[in-house]
């Protein structure tokens, strides 16, 4: 059982790739790997798109790795694998990102990424929030309504389908935190900086078998 990290140099992976480690130790989950290749991807059992930064930047970054971005569409659209993405990561799932100027994503989840309108709070929003779950999900096994992750984000994904948006926070306005469909699901906030709640969400997408 292989897990690949995709480094798409969008992002700090030594903290997620440590936690993705331990969890999959820890579960008996196979191998996680860190890898900009498109082989990696393409033999990936799971793979995980993180990314810091802003969206136009990394969906540059993503898109201008061809080879990798296309083994991604076929591993995650062909062959339905697990997916999660993780911060701007699950923020590509969109159709359409808003920062700066109008960037097209990957056209996963119906939704569009806009700033965070929270009126008389600090954006960008950094920091624990108590997540609020919307629907059961596998990914989310053992986690509870109250439960907090950390954030660090100055836009959210406007979820457009009910059914897409797994769980939100509060924060001046709701705010997405967890979306997912099918073999895909995203965090907006940073598991492997969530403590328990971050290391249960990732030991149960390494087992998760959608």
């Amino acid at each position: 059982m292989l897990t690949v990290l995709i480094d798409y140099e969008s992002g700090n992976l030594h903290s997620a790739e440590k936690a993705f480690q331990r969890m999959a130790r820890e579960n008996n989950a196979g191998e996680v790997i860190v890898s900009d290749r498109a082989e990696d991807v393409l033999r990936a059992d799971r793979v995980v798109l993180p990314g810091d930064g802003a969206f136009p930047a990394c969906a540059k970054a993503l898109k201008g790795r061809e080879n990798v971005f296309d083994a991604l569409r076929e591993v995650v659209e062909q062959k339905s694998r697990p997916f999660m993405g993780i911060c701007v990561g699950m923020q590509l799932m969109a159709r359409e990102g808003h920062e700066y100027q109008a960037t097209d994503g990957l056209g996963w989840i119906d939704g569009d990424v806009t700033r965070i309108a929270a009126k008389g709070l600090k954006v960008p929003h950094m920091g624990w929030n108590d997540l609020v779950i919307d629907q059961p999900h596998p990914v989310l096994a053992g986690v509870e309504t109250g439960q907090h992750a950390y954030f660090v984000h100055s836009y959210h994904m406007a979820v457009a389908q009910a059914d897409q948006l797994i769980a939100h926070v509060e924060y001046g306005h709701s705010v997405t935190a967890i979306v997912g469909r099918d073999n895909m699901i995203g965090t907006q906030f940073h598991p492997e900086k969530s403590q328990a709640t971050g290391l249960r969400i990732i030991a149960n997408f390494l087992q998760w078998a959608p």
